[in-house]
């Protein structure tokens, strides 16, 4: 752990001065300040920023992550000739990339709220949630960065997966449930629906977070499916634990192709 702190720190550090993070966070700060002043209440402003955070989260850290791995490559193999081993060289990367965006992105969106005293207060819940979720988004997409990476040496092949991969979850998955929602319309489909679901992580995102609002008809054909099946409360929590997997598959498959790379 002692190991694994210090090559984070070092990250940390160095992302810290990157002039990416800090227009990601002044976006988010400005953002989230101009909703609450010129969006209405607090209520309405968190469901506003539901859009923001589940198309630019991704993003920006499948992009950043990927970009500023290629970059490293050679602090990396300086790190890889050291005595440390590689899962360890692995973890610090991983937390001294994740949790700098991660941060960013809670104080931009709460300093905003505890200023205005919006729903940081009025909504604690529902605040948390957003906070919650665009923490796991980081995670998740930060992991999908380190297994690209760790898989393609071309850095403008991976840089390309990169942003096809957010390209695909985020605006042509939509298009592929309503393909097989008109293809089985004559047939029992809320359990493949289910399934589609699951397999994507900003979906799981957008359901979890709708369901803390009573915005029944925002919820969409999946959302609709999963509230029927296991109702709000289990809902919110089958949705959380798949999030919750979604973190942990992608990282463990970019540490397993990690220590298998030639660098």
């Amino acid at each position: 752990m002692k190991t694994i702190a210090k090559v984070a720190g070092y990250e940390i550090r160095d992302v810290l001065r990157s002039r990416w993070l800090i227009g990601y966070a002044l976006f988010f700060l400005l953002i989230t300040d101009a909703l609450f002043r010129f969006g209405g209440g607090g209520e309405k402003a968190l469901l506003s920023l539901v859009n923001v955070v589940l198309f630019l989260i991704p993003l920006v850290a499948i992009v950043f992550s990927t970009v500023y791995l290629y970059a490293a490559r050679e602090f990396i193999e300086l790190l890889l000739a050291q005595p440390i081993r590689r899962t360890q060289v692995f973890s610090g990367l991983y937390l001294g990339l994740s949790l700098p965006l991660a941060l960013s992105f809670v104080a931009a969106i709460g300093l905003p709220f505890l200023i205005h005293r919006g729903a940081a207060t009025s909504q604690p819940g529902t605040f948390a949630a957003l906070l919650l979720t665009g923490i796991a988004l980081t995670f998740i997409f930060t992991a999908l960065a380190f297994l690209i990476v760790a898989r393609t040496e071309d850095r403008i092949r991976g840089l390309g997966i990169a942003v096809a991969v957010w390209l695909f979850l985020a605006v042509l998955y939509d298009g592929l449930v309503l393909l097989v929602v008109s293809i089985m319309a004559d047939h029992p489909i809320e359990r493949p629906i289910l399934v589609l679901m699951l397999a994507n992580p900003m979906d799981l995102a957008r359901v979890a977070l709708l369901l803390q609002f009573d915005v029944a008809a925002l919820l969409g054909y999946t959302g609709a499916v999963l509230q029927k099946f296991f109702g709000r409360s289990v809902g919110i929590a089958a949705t959380s634990l798949a999030i919750v997997v979604w973190i942990i598959a992608p990282l463990f498959a970019g540490m397993r192709a990690f220590q298998k790379k030639d660098f």
